[in-house]
């Protein structure tokens, strides 16, 4: 498949211009000892955002591109600013970066590893991207981590939680603004004991790569900590669309809690299947059966309706919060779009504003430069409150919301309900945890 048709240029107005169709990276050294990757010499800088635009996780990805097109908008100039205005760093102005206008390409990676690190090579090889920002899966993120580290451009991770990521696959040239699956575990567990006890039997249905495998690993951890059985570890094909022949043998089982580390599509469909057999109406153990979902969205609450009610879970943000940076993004991106934005939207407009405010206060693309600039920085205004990107892995920690299905909701976007909010250090751990252990961050690689 050529280049030109897995990636689309779009103008600042969302227009199509042709693509470049170089076969390598375009370097262009400002001097011998400042060489890197895609460096701008023109009036435009390229960023380059791969979505997950169709398959399981195709509405956070087509959510997630809205949000890094209106981050584009705000970073030239356009619209209202957003959250250039409630920001804790002053660097960004709404002139662009360094001066240069900001120009996209898209791609879509169809949640699928190999598509998007083909995508990712395109978009550095033939349009000439200085950084790539996105995805919905964590084996999209960590093939993608891998192509940028090796091509010497930065990469900004979008919904991947799972630990790896900044684990064993850690990379200098990557980063991840998302929380990730051990920090879920660490949030869901106070909840959880407070809501349904020490003395529980859990059945996981878990999705078959390493997003799933991760998650299911932390929940495991956190609630047999809490003095839970688990009673069966079940894994699922992504492409999974019917689970009857998963959930028939939970009830014969014993357990009395089902989890399900599905996301998107796949917990839709789980979901659905798990209540049409009417485990909610069960009493198993003297409890009432209960199912809890680790990580929720608001698009997936949207789209399960009525079957989200009672559900707990965790997220990494809500447009309900009242923060200034919230209220900010929230009130663009409803001018914008006429709906409130997901937590995918405000994952890809959040990174692409720290992705160009570390360009800003090093004075360079240089990958090098704009990974020192990110390395323990703090900062607040953007929507998480007071957030650390640790620079010995490059996770990123702010607080963590619990939240739950509500009983009631007044529209499709308000069917979940923030219940809890776990303070950024009970989310926080040792860089070495034996989650997290066996990978080497290594140096950061300007590409020339």
């Amino acid at each position: 498949m050529s280049n030109k048709s897995v990636t689309r240029r779009y103008t600042l107005t969302g227009g199509l211009v042709a693509s470049t169709g170089l076969a390598l990276p375009m370097i262009f050294p400002a001097s011998s000892s400042d060489a890197f990757t895609n460096a701008p010499n023109g009036s435009t800088v390229t960023f380059g955002f791969n979505a997950t635009l169709s398959g399981p996780y195709a509405e956070e990805g087509n959510d997630q591109l809205r949000g890094q097109k209106l981050a584009v908008e705000h970073l030239n100039g356009q619209g209202d600013g957003g959250c250039l205005n409630t920001f804790s760093s002053r660097a960004l102005s709404g002139n662009g970066v360094l001066g240069k206008k900001v120009t996209l390409v898209v791609a879509d990676s169809e949640g699928k590893a190999s598509k998007a690190h083909s995508s990712a090579k395109a978009m550095i090889n033939s349009d000439g991207a200085v950084m790539l920002n996105g995805g919905s899966t964590s084996g999209e993120a960590i093939a993608v981590q891998n192509l940028c580290q090796d091509a010497g451009v930065i990469f900004m991770a979008g919904l991947a939680h799972a630990n790896d990521l900044t684990g064993k696959e850690k990379k200098a040239n990557g980063f991840r603004n998302y929380f990730n699956a051990y920090m879920t575990g660490a949030a869901l567990a106070p909840v959880l004991r407070a809501e349904l006890g020490t003395d529980r039997r859990a059945y996981h249905l878990s999705a078959d790569y390493n997003w799933g495998w991760s998650q299911e690993e932390a929940i495991v951890a956190s609630t047999e900590a809490l003095g839970w059985q688990t009673i069966n570890r079940v894994k699922t094909p992504l492409t999974s669309t019917e689970f009857t022949t998963h959930i028939a043998p939970i009830l014969n089982s014993g357990a009395d809690v089902l989890i399900l580390n599905h996301y998107g599509a796949n917990l839709e469909d789980s979901l659905a299947s798990a209540l049409q057999f009417g485990l909610l109406d069960k009493v198993v153990n003297g409890k009432d059966f209960k199912i809890v979902v680790p990580v929720l969205s608001d698009l997936m609450a949207a789209k399960a309706g009525a079957t989200i009610e009672g559900v707990l879970g965790s997220v990494n943000w809500s447009w309900q919060l009242q923060d200034k940076g919230t209220k900010a993004f929230v009130s663009s991106f409803q001018e914008a779009y006429g709906f409130p934005p997901s937590i995918a939207a405000q994952t890809g407009y959040s990174q692409v504003l720290l992705y160009a405010d570390a360009v800003e206060r090093a004075g360079t693309f240089n990958p090098c430069g704009v990974v020192e600039a990110l390395e323990d920085f703090e900062f607040d205004g953007l929507g998480n409150g007071p957030s650390w990107y640790r620079g010995a892995d490059h996770q990123c920690f702010k607080d963590v919301l619990v939240v739950q299905g509500r009983d009631s909701p007044t529209d499709p976007y308000d069917r979940l309900e923030v219940v809890d909010v776990t303070p950024r250090a009970q989310v926080e751990y040792d860089p070495q945890h034996p989650m997290f252990s066996g990978g080497q961050l290594g140096k950061c690689n300007p590409g020339a």
